[in-house]
């Protein structure tokens, strides 16, 4: 369980957009023991009767309402990437120079937050997250990579924040960021596809509709959880083991697996054109 303890009324940490990632943050913490009256929601539509599970925390419509004096442990920014420059303003206020500045905002580089913080706060230590959407389940993954000056003690805070929505892997540079997205931001959609391609594989061989879902959704799902309960086990073994020389399997694997046109390759081509696109974002 993540040590939130660090969070107090005095030293909140300071939610800036209360979306479906935000409310699955929140969730996480409050699960992991988070104080309520430690917790700052600023959302213009967000209200505490819409979301009674959060009372005890502080909502307001926008950083221009902050008490007086609010200075936050850690800021995290979970706002789409083109409002960024126009929130960032209204929270500087509640940004000193020890607090922790955390963005999740797909391409918003470290030298723009940077840019953005410089024009009335004093100061704030940036990370850079990329979580993904199974975050809203507790079963996400988040790519972090720190700017200068964030300290191991302040990685491990940001360390606990993060992992009230699953995993946590930290990058040594940000160049690596647009990767990061491509592999792990994006990928949830590769496997939603997966279904939807095997479901209609299914059909094509003869199943009807309803039944070909089924089939194809919960091997995914079952396959996932496999490779959940046997983390030491590499995926390669995991296919070999149901894979019979000769077999059905093998004869679906030459396919997937044919060096032109295969599924790696074609998983290859995917992941660059994301990162890619995630590069032009941050232009």
């Amino acid at each position: 369980m993540p040590d939130l303890s660090p969070f107090t009324p005095n030293s909140p940490l300071m939610l800036v957009g209360c979306g479906n990632m935000g409310q699955a943050l929140v969730r996480g913490w409050l699960t992991a023991g988070l104080d309520p009256s430690a917790l700052i929601i600023v959302d213009p539509a967000a209200h505490v009767n819409d979301l009674p599970e959060f009372n005890g925390a502080a909502f307001v419509a926008n950083g221009n309402n902050l008490p007086a004096g609010t200075q936050a442990r850690l800021v995290l920014l979970a706002v789409k990437p083109q409002v960024m420059n126009t929130v960032v303003p209204t929270i500087a206020s509640a940004i000193g120079a020890a607090t922790l500045v955390v963005s999740v905002a797909a391409g918003v580089t470290l030298a723009q937050l940077r840019g953005g913080l410089s024009g009335g706060s004093p100061g704030g230590l940036l990370v850079r997250a990329m979580p993904n959407t199974p975050a809203a389940v507790g079963a996400g993954v988040t790519g972090l990579v720190a700017d200068n000056g964030v300290s191991e003690e302040d990685k491990h805070l940001v360390d606990a924040v993060m992992k009230a929505a699953g995993k946590t892997v930290w990058f040594a540079g940000e160049h690596l960021m647009d990767a990061v997205t491509a592999v792990s931001g994006s990928g949830p959609a590769y496997v939603f596809h997966m279904v939807e391609a095997l479901a209609a594989a299914g059909v094509s061989a003869g199943l009807p509709q309803d039944q070909a879902t089924i089939l194809a959704r919960q091997t995914i799902v079952g396959a996932a959880r496999l490779l959940e309960v046997e983390s030491n086990t590499d995926a390669g073994t995991l296919r070999q083991r149901v894979t019979s020389p000769g077999g059905t399997t093998a004869a679906a694997l030459e396919v997937l697996m044919n060096s032109d046109g295969g599924l790696s390759n074609l998983m290859t081509r995917a992941v660059l054109a994301a990162k890619k696109c995630g590069a032009e974002l941050a232009d």
